[in-house]
């Protein structure tokens, strides 16, 4: 299967370079371009692409709201210069399926893009490790007293989706196969209408539930 991606960028020359990097791999080609927003949510109307790469900043649409009246239907992964918190959040609640800086290079676009495919969300380490550090150094999130519908179970699952694990090492964790943890993710989004793995754990934080890694060693 090759996987079908549109490219949204106002710059020309990111546009090409990013179509000459994809282009190059045997399993994506590039199906088409936008310069600004309105013509990026069109042509993903018509050509029915499997990912978009949206920059932020574009004319008449920015990347945040391209992604809000794209997603979950069609996958969008977030690709820009500018990584303010706001944005990172904006996106990932949008329904983004992933947040990369142009500086992070070709490799880290590509995996992006295989990741959406995968069903995985990949944000870009630099904004990760900075999005854990202020999470460590604001402390534990205090737990809201509203009741929430998950089981034990998926409680467990919450907190590991939290910490980033896939379903493969929740699995290892807790004893079950890759195969059932995805079907415990499945039933915690319908139950949160979280519209992704990342919107989970943003979720598990905003409810205290998610527990740093060193919590649990």
């Amino acid at each position: 299967m090759t996987t079908r991606i549109l490219i949204a960028d106002d710059q020309e020359d990111i546009r090409s370079g990013f179509r000459l990097i994809l282009d190059s791999q045997p399993d994506m080609t590039v199906v088409g371009e936008a310069a600004d927003g309105e013509t990026a949510v069109a042509r993903a109307r018509e050509l029915r692409p499997d990912v978009v790469l949206a920059d932020i900043r574009m004319p008449r649409l920015d990347g945040l709201e391209v992604t809000r009246l794209l997603a979950p239907q069609t996958r969008v992964v977030v690709v820009t210069t500018f990584d303010l918190d706001e944005y990172v959040h904006t996106a990932l609640r949008n329904g983004a399926c992933g947040f990369l800086l142009k500086r992070s290079g070709p490799a880290l676009l590509i995996e992006g893009v295989r990741a959406a495919m995968a069903g995985d969300t990949l944000i870009s380490p630099q904004i990760t490790v900075r999005l854990l550090s202020r999470l460590t150094q604001a402390g534990p999130v205090a737990a809201r007293p509203a009741a929430h519908p998950l089981t034990e179970r998926e409680v467990d699952i919450v907190q590991l989706v939290a910490r980033g694990l896939t379903n493969a090492e929740i699995g290892a964790e807790l004893f079950i196969s890759a195969g059932t943890a995805k079907t415990h993710i499945a039933n915690v989004q319908a139950k949160l209408g979280a519209r992704n793995r990342v919107g989970i754990a943003a979720w598990a934080w905003e409810h205290g539930i998610a527990k740093a890694e060193t919590d649990t060693l």
